[in-house]
């Protein structure tokens, strides 16, 4: 049975029970919590997952729970927990959906170091990745978003997590998290787009987590080949501009947007030779998104073309 299928009831007694199991791909995520306003948050953000109230194994058990004492009454809190640790201060007890988020994200880029882990959003068609790194502000989540939409299967907005053993991408499917005018842009570009509730006055502005499609639900754990790098950047006003990078270009932009680079050493460094080696670079510059997702189909061919081609 998926999240949506479930009752809110039946999934707060799983949460505060033995807890819920999130699989996104390349990590199982175990939740326990008390918090009813989570509970409705996680139907909404993670409808199409299926309900699980027991697995055998998880990477991170993380804990959301409100915050005893005074403040279960004055401004209501709820905190965020793994391994009996408090790394985070306190969220408002009405937004524990940002609070699981940014948490779980945290400990994925701390913990999961078998993966290179870059800050891309990644999408998949023809069983190649296309991966968009990018720093915070560049629009890289409200590209990913629309590709998610008109036909790509999304992997993930947060982490390009790539396998060095088998030499693919793995999906590392949470929803998309939109921030600020992108959150009205993506529900013009895609009404029919599943968003959860709206969090205005986090750190980061009002933020909005756009669900996954049920079928990059379904394919989750269905790796990707390298295709192709795109570093998008949003511009006010700008005509789109997709521009081709050199090698010794977009090796720096991999390795300085990646967050284990420096922990798994010479293993990043030759999986980053290797995939600027193998994969086409471009820059995008856009501010309209049609346009954008015209440009990248419009090179997709190639992409497809180049990567059916033996490897060096």
């Amino acid at each position: 049975m998926a999240l949506a299928a479930a009752s809110g009831q039946e999934i707060l007694r799983a949460l505060k029970g033995d807890g819920l199991w999130l699989s996104v791909g390349a990590a199982s995520l175990h939740l326990r919590s008390d918090s009813a306003a989570l509970a409705d948050q996680l139907q909404q953000a993670y409808p199409a997952f299926p309900f699980v109230q027991e697995a055998d194994w998880a990477d991170l058990h993380v804990q959301v729970d409100r915050v005893r004492g005074l403040r279960r009454w004055a401004r209501p809190q709820v905190s965020f927990y793994c391994d009996s640790e408090r790394p985070f201060d306190p969220f408002p007890a009405d937004s524990p959906l940002p609070l699981f988020e940014w948490g779980c994200n945290w400990l994925i880029g701390q913990r999961m170091n078998h993966l290179l882990l870059l800050h891309a959003g990644v999408v998949e068609r023809d069983g190649l990745a296309l991966v968009m790194p990018a720093l915070p502000g560049s629009g890289k989540s409200t590209l990913t978003a629309a590709l998610s939409q008109r036909g790509w299967r999304l992997l993930s907005d947060e982490f390009g997590a790539f396998d060095p053993d088998g030499g693919v991408f793995r999906a590392m499917l949470k929803p998309v998290a939109l921030k600020n005018e992108a959150i009205g842009v993506l529900r013009r570009f895609a009404p029919e787009a599943r968003f959860g509730p709206e969090f205005p006055k986090t750190r980061k502005g009002t933020v909005a987590h756009l669900a996954a499609l049920p079928d990059a639900v379904a394919r989750r754990h269905e790796p990707a080949r390298p295709g192709a790098f795109v570093l998008p950047k949003w511009q006010a006003g700008s005509p789109t501009r997709l521009e081709p990078l050199p090698e010794n270009r977009l090796f720096p932009a991999l390795a300085f947007n990646a967050f284990n680079y420096g922990v798994l050493g010479a293993t990043s460094f030759q999986a980053v030779v290797g995939l600027v080696r193998r994969c086409p670079g471009w820059q995008l510059v856009y501010s309209d998104l049609d346009e954008a997702l015209a440009a990248i189909d419009a090179v997709w061919p190639q992409v497809r073309e180049q990567q059916a081609q033996p490897a060096p």
